[in-house]
């Protein structure tokens, strides 16, 4: 059992700083991600390696490398879910034009019990995806 008198070092993280999704088909993630849901490109740092800006948070895109060589996950397996919050009205816009887009939607724009408006779908490595909004 940890010592509650020991403060761990982690205690000071304050917020995920980027995430970075490591892909299998980049071309087809930098179009979806560059152009169906049109974030902004902060900076390409190499053909392996791209950034887009969220917010006040990164979402980058990278092929598995210099600290992870990992085998990339097997497709029809989600390796993350994204959560992308919107405000209400937005959910059912965004599905429209990820429909317009020819993305697939999981499923479509659902009041949840929980106070939840969402949307599911999955970008083309197979990650699944929410547009949310609080109701």
């Amino acid at each position: 059992m940890p010592d509650p008198a020991r403060r761990s070092p982690f205690g000071a993280i304050r917020a995920i700083d980027y995430t970075v999704i490591f892909v299998r088909d980049m071309a087809a993630m930098r179009r979806f991600y560059g152009e169906v849901l049109a974030f902004p490109l902060l900076r390409e740092l190499s053909p392996n390696w791209i950034e887009y800006g969220i917010g006040s948070n990164t979402l980058a895109l990278a092929r598995p490398s210099r600290t992870a060589a990992d085998a990339p996950t097997p497709p029809g397996s989600a390796s993350l879910q994204l959560a992308f919050k919107v405000a209400a009205a937005e959910v059912d816009a965004c599905a429209d034009e990820l429909l317009r887009q020819g993305v697939v939607l999981l499923s479509p724009p659902t009041n949840q019990s929980f106070r939840h408006r969402t949307l599911f779908f999955r970008d083309p490595d197979g990650n699944l995806l929410e547009v949310y909004a609080e109701i």
